[in-house]
Parts: structure tokens; C-alpha cells; sequence
């Protein structure tokens, strides 16, 4: 089979994907919160962002090798951290891993996964990335530091928005809750996927097992729902500088959208900055992050900054890079793709995402992606972004 032809577009791979996981997996990955128009406001706020082409530009043939945190990287592109992932895919956390060390991608570890940084760590090859939901018990904390830290995982994310549960409505349509109720529906569902079942038989059911660890078995056996808010807090600025004292390699805090937010955390200690929000999975009315990404630029106009929330192709990735990001990442994207083609699916997704950003930079006529910005036409307006003439 040809994928570039049979799956040229990450909306090929959601389709297939689709089709080979239960519909309580998929509802889980795809969904937005309430009536998702946060996840809609991301999409048209990506596409609202235009360049101006330019003519006779020559040979294109961009090197994307980014240099990034101390690392580098194949390209400006990576895996972001989703919790569950193995819900989606039996394995997936390994998978995707593996795959990021072949294509020298940084993988991020949720602290919310099915598996341990322990697992999973030896497998990133020093491209981890270990992302924080920060406990309240500083003992648990501290732990769970040490255990990333020693599994090889180089950078520590701390998302820092996610104060509650979101209401995600389809999930919930879906039957989809914590602890799993199984219904007649759901097993049939899940019969009616045999991959998925049979490659679940091989790993084991989708646990929160960092989580695990650290209550005891009838604790495990209860209520999932009380073992995953062992490790799901209520952090707050302090936290955030217990966490400055205690990780000695890069903290990134994920989540921020408030200009003056990102500049304060880095004037604590932070090394990056994470504009995201969440593909639209947490707060229904705020703004899209994308729009929020220009002014957080000009805030703290040295600091790495690192993007996702909506990308969905190439282009994508270009017009982040335009507005100021350093790094561009994907969560949804990647699990469509393992989901819909398995092993190979992730390495597909890179060969989407490098050629679409080639041959867009080649009708841009840009051969660095250092040029991009210049060919911005006026995104947004009431930012005074560059603009063309």
C-alpha cells in the first residue's frame, strides 16, 4: 500500500483511526470540552494566519535540524504529552517513544499515562520529556522527580492551568468514565476491534500506573479515579518554586496564554515557556492559543518557546514557527496516526508534516524557517505583527 496516497493528510488517519479503536478511545483522544468551540476558535485561528508568497525563489530545500533546550532535534517538531495514550492504542506509550528516538523527535511522558517513566524512559533515547501533574504530598513529588530524572528524562514539563476536571460531554456520551463502567455496548465495541482487543490482551488494561504505585491494592482496586488524584495536586506559585529548587535540569511550564503569566515564571526560574490550550480539552471560552502566542513572543523575547494546540498539518507547524515559536508540538495527531496504522504510523505522520512544510516554504519562497515571519501578512492586526507592503 501506498500511505502517501491512501492517507496524504492527518484527517486520513483520525478517519482510520476512527475505525479501529472502541468508540470510548477515540471520544476519549478526540474530544473537546462542552460544546468544543474552543476546539473550532483553534482551528480558525490557525487558518486565519496568511503569508504572501513570494516569486522566483530558486532551489528550496530547507534543513530543519533545530537546535533547542541544549538538544537537537531532526526537526522543529515533537510528541506532547496525552494522558491514557494507552487507551488509544495497546503500547502506545512505547510505541511513540521509539518512534520519536528513531526520527530524533523529543517524546513527553504524561505523569498520567498507562505506563511508568521507569518503562519508559530507556526508550526515549535522552529525548524525554516528563510532564508534571504536581502532587500535593511533597514526598510523592519528590519521587516521582527522582524516578523521571533516573529513566533518563532530561526536561521536566509542569502544566500549570489545569486546576480541575474539564466537562468533556462527548466522553461522558460515550460512557466513558473513571472507574470504567463496562456496559453490553462497550463490549461489543470493543469485540468489533480486534486489533485493539487483542493487542490490549498482550498489554494489559489501560492503568494509571505511576498513580498506582503509590497507594495500596484495594486503594488500586476502588475507584481509578481516586488513584489518579494521588498525583494530580493543587499547585501554586510556591509549588512552582519547590519544583525550581528540586528539578536540576529544564523545567517547561505547559499551559500559558497570559503574557504577563510567562514573563513572571521566568523571572522565577523557568527555562521554557509552553503557549497551549490543550486543543481546546480544559476551558471552553478562552482564547485560542495561537492568537495568544504573539504577544507572549514580545513578553519574554528570549525565552524558548514551545507551541501546540490545534496543528494538524505542515502548514501549521510553519505559521507557529512564524509567530514566534522555537517548537512546535502535536498530541492528537500522533495517536490518530499509531491508531490507524500501528507501528508505522508515526513515521508517516513525520513524512506528512516535512513534506507539507517543504513544499509550502517552497511557494513561500523562504529557504530558512528564520525567513517565515517576514512573509506574515499583518496576523493579528491589533498585535502590529510585520507585515508585507
Amino acid at each position: 500500500m501506498d500511505l502517501d496516497l491512501t492517507y496524504p493528510a492527518v484527517s486520513d488517519l483520525r478517519a482510520r483511526a476512527r475505525k479501529r479503536i472502541p468508540h470510548f478511545a477515540f471520544e476519549y483522544l478526540d474530544s473537546g470540552t462542552a460544546a468544543e468551540l474552543q476546539v473550532q476558535r483553534n482551528r480558525d485561528a490557525l487558518d486565519a494566519v496568511h503569508f504572501l508568497p513570494d516569486i522566483l525563489p530558486g532551489e528550496v530545500a530547507p534543513d530543519y535540524t533545530t537546535d533547542f533546550m541544549g538538544d537537537r532535534y531532526a526537526r522543529p517538531f515533537g510528541i506532547a504529552p496525552i494522558g491514557m495514550s494507552g487507551l488509544m492504542w495497546p503500547g502506545a506509550e512505547r510505541l511513540l517513544a521509539q518512534a520519536a528516538a528513531r526520527n530524533t523527535l523529543p517524546y513527553s511522558l504524561s505523569s498520567v499515562a498507562t505506563r511508568t517513566p521507569d518503562e519508559i524512559g530507556p526508550h526515549t533515547n535522552g529525548r524525554g520529556w516528563f510532564q508534571l501533574y504536581c502532587p500535593d504530598s511533597a514526598d510523592i513529588r519528590r519521587d516521582v522527580l527522582r524516578r523521571a530524572k533516573a529513566s533518563g528524562f532530561s526536561k521536566l514539563i509542569f502544566t500549570v492551568d489545569v486546576a480541575a476536571d474539564s466537562r468533556r460531554e462527548r466522553q461522558r456520551r460515550a460512557k466513558l468514565s473513571l472507574p470504567l463502567k463496562i456496559t453490553p455496548g462497550m463490549i461489543l465495541d470493543v469485540l468489533s476491534k480486534p486489533q485493539w482487543a487483542i493487542g490490549t490482551l498482550r498489554e494489559g488494561r489501560p492503568r494509571l500506573r505511576l498513580a498506582e504505585s503509590y497507594v495500596d491494592a484495594d486503594e488500586t482496586r476502588s475507584s481509578l479515579n481516586h488513584v489518579g488524584h494521588v498525583i494530580r495536586g493543587f499547585p501554586t506559585w510556591d509549588t512552582f518554586d519547590r519544583l525550581r529548587e528540586e528539578w536540576d535540569g529544564d523545567l517547561i511550564v505547559k499551559g500559558v496564554l497570559d503574557p504577563d503569566r510567562a514573563a513572571a515564571l521566568m523571572d522565577r526560574g523557568a527555562d521554557g515557556i509552553w503557549v497551549s490550550n490543550h486543543g481546546g480539552r480544559q476551558f471552553e471560552p478562552g482564547p485560542a492559543a495561537i492568537d495568544a502566542l504573539p504577544a507572549i513572543r514580545a513578553a519574554v523575547p528570549n525565552a524558548p518557546l514551545i507551541f501546540d494546540s490545534g496543528v494538524t498539518s505542515g502548514m501549521d507547524v510553519l505559521r507557529a514557527l512564524a509567530l514566534g515559536a522555537d517548537f512546535v508540538m502535536l498530541g492528537r495527531a500522533w495517536h490518530y496516526a499509531l491508531a490507524a496504522l500501528g507501528r508505522a504510523g508515526p513515521d508517516h505522520l513525520v513524512h506528512i508534516l516535512t513534506e507539507d512544510m517543504t513544499l509550502n516554504m517552497a511557494q513561500l519562497g523562504t529557504h530558512h524557517v528564520a525567513d517565515l515571519a517576514g512573509r506574515l501578512i499583518s496576523y493579528p492586526p491589533a498585535l502590529n505583527t510585520a507585515s508585507i507592503a
